[in-house]
């Protein structure tokens, strides 16, 4: 079997540049089959909108676990018309030499109609697509996260999962075991059961898992905070001050031993049976927390905040979570940067240009007009896309 790599870093001690050599793609999205050749550092992807800019940056981003920067289901990214599934496949670059990765439906039949995502490293089927993290770190700003801060709880928790997922590649299982037993204990509700032992071995596991999950993600906004604390004031991107709200995460946050927490959550869901019972549903745990992000230099909540605001208070948080994650793991993260210069004036695209090249990582970006990268020439690859195919920009 392959092995994973160990954290490593260039000699300047910046994380070591982690990209994509080459991708490949069969029936996804409007791509039948393509084939590119890439380079460290920018890739501008132009073209006009509905060429299928941003399926590239959502094929990328299945180089990774979970549903993509769409959550799109895996029959909805399969081109129609297709005979077998989709299938992505690339050459990673790093400092543990090439790595040939993939995923995709393709040749890999499921239970009825639903199929089947499977992934290979080099060549052999992973256990799992949390394999992936182990070569790569993708991380994506899209614009249907520009209203992140003023949109459900719901959208705010994913977001942050994500960000804990390209820090502690557990955390995805965790989650995935929490959801399957509150969906049984919910579903001793939907089918009136009454034994308590039922309750009892289910709201166990969901008090272990759920505060597993509050502690991780307490852990990543301490550091993340502590990255940003170590930035520069008064640059482009201002400073966000982070925070978690709910029951188990301000437990976590004020220093509560986690056996504590969980016995706490444990008696909590036993108490609130009668109320679940009414409602249907699990009413209390880490499904029901909410990030908050308060603009610093302002010291407002980011849901208050102008839309410009808002837009470069996300951007900064990206980008500060962007060095953690290179500094954490010792690999430089591929960012995916879906329409990112259309709102920003020449200074704070320049600010963001040279940010990204400060990280040491590749990072994909999307426009309809290549002037907005006018000052990233010769210093980044520039393509254009054309339904379905994407060729050098003259």
């Amino acid at each position: 079997m392959t092995q994973a790599p160990s954290a490593a870093g260039d000699r300047s001690g910046r994380p070591a540049r982690v990209y994509l050599a080459s991708l490949g793609l069969a029936d996804f999205r409007n791509y039948h089959t393509l084939r590119l050749a890439l380079e460290p550092g920018a890739v501008v992807l132009t073209g006009e909108n509905g060429a299928g800019k941003t399926n590239l940056l959502e094929a990328v981003s299945f180089l990774s676990p979970g549903r993509g920067l769409r959550r799109a289901t895996l029959a909805e990214v399969t081109r129609i018309g297709a005979p077998d599934g989709f299938a992505i496949h690339a050459d990673v670059e790093g400092p543990y030499g090439t790595r040939r990765i993939g995923t995709g439906t393709a040749g890999a039949a499921g239970e009825g109609s639903e199929p089947m995502r499977r992934v290979r490293i080099d060549g052999e089927n992973a256990r799992s697509a949390e394999a992936l993290l182990d070569w790569l770190r993708v991380i994506w700003l899209t614009p249907a996260m520009d209203a992140l801060f003023t949109g459900p709880a719901g959208d705010r928790r994913r977001f942050l999962d994500r960000l804990v997922l390209a820090i502690d590649p557990a955390h995805g299982r965790r989650a995935l075991d929490y959801e399957k037993a509150m969906r049984a204990r919910n579903r001793l509700f939907a089918d009136d059961v009454r034994d308590d032992a039922w309750f009892e071995a289910i709201e166990h596991q969901m008090a272990q898992t759920g505060v597993a999950i509050a502690a991780a993600r307490t852990e990543v906004l301490r550091l993340l905070s502590a990255m940003i604390e170590r930035l520069p004031t008064g640059g482009a991107f201002p400073q966000a001050l982070l925070s978690l709200e709910g029951t188990i995460d301000e437990a976590i946050g004020q220093g509560m031993p986690a056996v504590e927490v969980e016995e706490d959550f444990r008696e909590r869901l036993r108490r609130e049976r009668p109320r679940d019972r009414a409602a249907g549903r699990t009413l209390e745990g880490p499904h029901r927390s909410d990030l908050l992000v308060r603009h610093a230099p302002k010291d407002m909540p980011a849901e208050r905040c102008s839309t410009g605001e808002q837009k470069a208070l996300l951007v900064g948080l990206v980008l500060a979570h962007a060095r953690l994650t290179g500094e954490l793991s010792g690999m430089a993260p591929v960012l995916l940067l879906d329409e990112i210069a259309a709102h920003f004036d020449a200074d704070r695209r320049a600010a963001l240009f040279d940010i990204l090249e400060d990280l040491n990582c590749q990072v994909f970006m999307t426009g309809t007009e290549a002037a907005l990268f006018s000052s990233l020439k010769g210093r980044a690859q520039f393509l254009t896309v054309l339904s379905g195919s994407v060729r050098p920009l003259p």
